[in-house]
């Protein structure tokens, strides 16, 4: 799973090694780990978000 989940981060910065293109991967892991990433990547943003607000309205 750690080695899907270093495929799914490398895929949101589009960067993939010829090594780890030739791994096969199991497509259920595959949507697991973006949904996780994605979700943790949306998580990120709204408190930086909600931290550059809170900062500015003080």
């Amino acid at each position: 799973m750690l080695a899907t989940i270093r495929t799914v981060l490398a895929a949101f910065f589009g960067v993939r090694s010829r090594q780890q293109a030739a791994k096969p991967i199991s497509p259920v892991q595959l949507v697991i780990a973006g949904v996780l990433c994605a979700v943790a990547l949306g998580l990120l943003v709204w408190l930086l978000v909600r931290y550059l607000v809170a900062q500015a309205g003080q």
